[in-house]
């Protein structure tokens, strides 16, 4: 628990780091939502107390998606709002009377025009350690009843608001996943169909000679085996379930790479005292989709980290061959059983090692890592010697080869 003010500030990097991981919630001023408003009125009812809300901190502001209490606001500027200081902290921020605070972090006239007199908030926290906002309860008065048993209930309100962030998210993306297909299906049918549609009024208006009839059934045979191809298409990608269907590839630094990792999950190596050592050849460029890769290296470094005990070494280390590079993510955690590895690709499954701080886990993400890495022809494997032995997990991705320049 975090009482008035102990937390570091938030650096540069890791403040917008954690900005960008809100904005791809896509949460920030939207309507209220009935799932959110009860765990608003959950924790008011908790706390016994006058308002319950759950906010987001974005750059500047502070939004409230949820709020017991009837206001014309759903915005504060961060000076103006408590939660800017409990983003600060992992554990409950608890102000039993805002009128004692002395600091020129709160403007404390603003508070008190709200009738914020008591605070309590903890923080909504990503699975890769950024804290995007807050489950708080306010009160008219100063409070000193307050248990450990609320602020702990408050904590898993929290949880299970990253948990409807998560699966609201994926829901959107699904459905944008399909409207997709459904418009490059459109896209790649109107032309063949098209074709149909002309040779057949050909046909009918003419008397035309037996091979100029051939002609044109073939023709219209090809547009119609097009057609079928495309609709082929549509239903393996669906199979799939994934946006990352379509892949944008273009020539990437790793390093460029390396460094987003690691400023990504700066936060959630230091919340464990892990140490993340790369060795990486200089200037490896890789021809992929930047984002899905991106994507596929933060979802293993997340698991390496899960899955370590504190105080542990990540070590990312890369090799290249001539067409391919090499990509191995080595804990020292742990581990996995050979059960374990002959499903650990496997969507849902279940395996015996569980995260070293309880972390979740949903099953979904190396399924997804196997999915994107084979679209971009590359291979995923695994290896452990066993129950806390530790785990290494190995990716190849195609290099980026320039083509040299030639003159006629």
């Amino acid at each position: 628990m975090k009482n008035k003010k102990q937390a570091e500030h938030l650096s540069p990097v890791n403040e917008a780091s954690r900005v960008k991981k809100l904005h791809r919630y896509e949460i920030l001023d939207t309507p209220p939502e009935a799932s959110f408003d009860t765990v608003a009125r959950l924790a008011q009812r908790l706390f016994v107390a006058h308002a319950g809300f759950i906010t987001f901190v974005d750059a500047d502001r502070v939004f409230l998606k949820s709020s017991t209490i009837n206001s014309r606001y759903r915005e504060f500027t961060r000076i103006e709002s408590l939660c800017s200081i409990a983003i600060e902290s992992e554990r409950p921020t608890l102000i039993l009377d805002t009128r004692q605070l002395e600091s020129d972090e709160y403007d404390l006239e603003a508070l008190l025009e709200q009738e914020i007199i008591f605070y309590a908030g903890a923080p909504i926290i990503t699975s890769d350690g950024h804290r995007i906002g807050t489950v708080c309860v306010t009160d008219t008065k100063p409070r000193n009843d307050i248990t450990a048993e609320q602020l702990e209930m408050l904590e898993l309100l929290s949880f299970i608001v990253i948990e409807k962030l998560e699966t609201r998210l994926a829901g959107r993306r699904t459905i944008r996943a399909y409207d997709d297909r459904l418009h490059r299906m459109v896209h790649d049918m109107k032309n063949p169909i098209t074709s149909i549609s002309m040779y057949a009024q050909i046909m009918g208006r003419k008397m035309l000679a037996v091979e100029r009839v051939s002609e044109i059934s073939n023709k219209i045979e090809t547009a119609a085996k097009s057609v079928e191809q495309h609709l082929n298409n549509v239903l393996n990608e669906a199979k799939i379930d994934n946006e990352g269907i379509y892949l944008v590839e273009q020539p990437v630094l790793f390093s460029d790479l390396t460094e987003t990792l690691k400023n990504t999950f700066e936060l959630s190596l230091n919340n464990k005292k892990q140490k993340l050592h790369i060795i990486q050849p200089a200037g490896l460029t890789l021809y992929i989709d930047r984002e899905r890769i991106q994507d596929v290296l933060d979802n293993l470094l997340s698991n390496a980290i899960k899955y370590s005990h504190r105080d542990a070494e990540i070590r990312l280390i890369v090799e290249s061959s001539e067409n391919m590079a090499t990509i191995e993510f080595r804990d020292q955690g742990v581990g996995m059983t050979e059960e374990d590895l002959q499903k650990v690709f496997v969507r849902f499954a279940r395996l015996s090692s569980v995260p070293t701080a309880h972390e979740r886990s949903n099953g979904l993400g190396l399924s997804i890592v196997k999915m994107l890495v084979e679209l971009h022809g590359g291979q995923v494997w695994a290896r452990s010697k066993g129950p806390d032995k530790g785990s290494s997990f190995f990716l190849t991705l195609p290099m980026y080869k320039a083509m040299p320049f030639s003159t006629p």
